[in-house]
């Protein structure tokens, strides 16, 4: 049973549990193969990333495309998964140099004795109440108004033992709510509006695309989660293995900064994320100019990693609260 809640936890590597336009399988590992460039004159490293195919990912698409990654000379390998249960094992493997997971998800991995670290950012939450790329959502007519009232309830979030239900119990104490008597079922977001309008759960934690649906279905947002626990919340980012930082250190240098350029290109090119999203994701191009996007920047916040850390250790997804100075940059 234990083993299957560590495998669980580890399957959330994302907040966003969107379609996939397809999978690859993980690329040779190693990280230090050189191939030919455009030009046949200059020699590129090629790197493998293991992403999954949501609006999350964007920059690393968008960075690949505006060249950032070949100027520091690198190829990139983006090979797609389902979740960490094939991104972890994958990077643990060498089978990836580099993967996106949300921090929940890594932090469960060296809770358990895996040295990983981030390199880099990946998304964090807007900031905005009502305005987020994800919420708890309740039917037209429903008793619960905010956080609190979710005692006692029945909600829904995409896997258990993890950062969905991390930031919901820390917002329903928060509210002065009991977060204890919470039953949490997992229902994957593209099924979650219609459990909720079929009255299967009380409420239902929904990102987006599928935020928006249940919205305009007559669903009302009692809790912006991400932002109550911290307005500079950072949700995921690009890890990598400790013995890939040392002994690798000029490539993560590299794979970093173009990364970070990448990000800063996506937060401020809006329409660009939304079109790129629409190459690797089967999100028709109506809902993409629909939908709320996340912050990217370089910088992760050490005091929002703190707070969600702390709850993760509190409310038992972890045996410890981690040390930010042990998994961030």
């Amino acid at each position: 049973m234990k083993r299957r809640t560590v495998i669980a936890a580890l399957a959330a590597a994302s907040v966003l549990g969107l379609s996939a336009c397809g999978s690859g399988s993980p690329s040779s590992p190693g990280g230090g193969t050189s191939t030919a460039g455009a030009t046949g004159s200059t020699d590129l490293t090629k790197v493998s990333v293991g992403v999954i195919p949501i609006v999350d990912c964007a920059p690393i698409y968008l960075g690949d495309k505006q060249g950032f990654f070949k100027e520091e000379g690198l190829q990139l390998d983006i090979q797609t998964a389902t979740g960490g249960a094939a991104i972890v094992p994958g990077v643990v493997s060498g089978s990836f140099d580099f993967a996106f997971s949300n921090l929940i998800s890594v932090m469960v991995a060296k809770d358990k004795g895996l040295d990983l670290k981030f390199v880099a950012n990946g998304v964090s939450t807007t900031g905005e109440e009502g305005n987020d790329i994800g919420g708890v959502v309740v039917p037209a007519g429903s008793g619960i108004k905010s956080a609190k009232d979710l005692a006692g309830k029945t909600v829904s979030v995409n896997n258990l033992s993890n950062i969905g239900d991390t930031t919901i119990k820390s917002v329903i104490e928060k509210d002065g709510g009991d977060p204890s008597g919470v039953k949490f079922v997992e229902v994957a977001f593209p099924d979650a509006p219609a459990a909720l309008a079929n009255k299967q759960v009380d409420a239902a934690w929904i990102l987006e695309p599928f935020l928006s649906k249940a919205v305009s279905e007559g669903g009302t947002i009692v809790s912006s989660n991400f932002v109550e626990m911290s307005p500079e919340l950072d949700i995921a980012g690009y890890f990598t293995k400790g013995d890939t930082i040392k002994g690798k250190a000029d490539l993560t240098a590299k794979f970093t900064r173009a990364m970070n350029k990448s990000l800063e290109y996506a937060q401020a090119h809006p329409q660009e994320v939304r079109d790129i999203v629409g190459t690797y994701t089967k999100i028709d191009e109506a809902t993409r100019a629909k939908m709320i996007l996340p912050r990217y920047r370089v910088e992760f916040n050490q005091d929002a990693f703190k707070t969600l850390g702390d709850a993760a250790a509190k409310y038992g997804t972890l045996a410890k609260a981690p040390n930010a100075g042990d998994l961030l940059p």
